[in-house]
């Protein structure tokens, strides 16, 4: 093998090395989820499944503006419904302590946020 063809081969496996550690780190920064509390939650479930918003009360949220956000809920409150709206009967409700969502963003006003993006868990 030539000299200028090893050192060639060299330079990009240094390269491709220095860039995917690059992209790692950062990706670890970049992903990381801001951590948020509340009190208290309601989320409504429909016959397809869970919605991917939650309705909150008493919330700590962090200053910054992620993207990602780590919601750790105290009481949530599963109002199950027979139909696909709410003007549809309530089944039932469940009461859950001490739950996690991973959500998107929120919106706020009056002390109620409004979480949305919470894929179910």
């Amino acid at each position: 093998m030539s000299p200028t063809l090893r050192r060639l081969i060299g330079v990009t496996a240094a390269a491709v090395t220095g860039a995917a550690t690059l992209l790692v780190a950062g990706a670890g920064t970049a992903g990381a989820a801001e951590r948020a509390h509340c009190d208290r939650a309601e989320q409504n479930l429909w016959s397809d499944g869970p919605s991917r918003g939650l309705t909150a009360h008493h919330c700590d949220i962090p200053s910054g503006r992620g993207r990602w956000y780590t919601v750790e809920i105290d009481t949530l409150v599963q109002t199950h419904h027979k139909g696909d709206t709410l003007d549809g009967a309530v089944d039932r409700t469940r009461t859950l302590h001490d739950r996690t969502f991973r959500c998107l963003g929120y919106t706020s006003e009056d002390g109620t946020v409004n979480w949305f993006g919470c894929p179910p868990s």
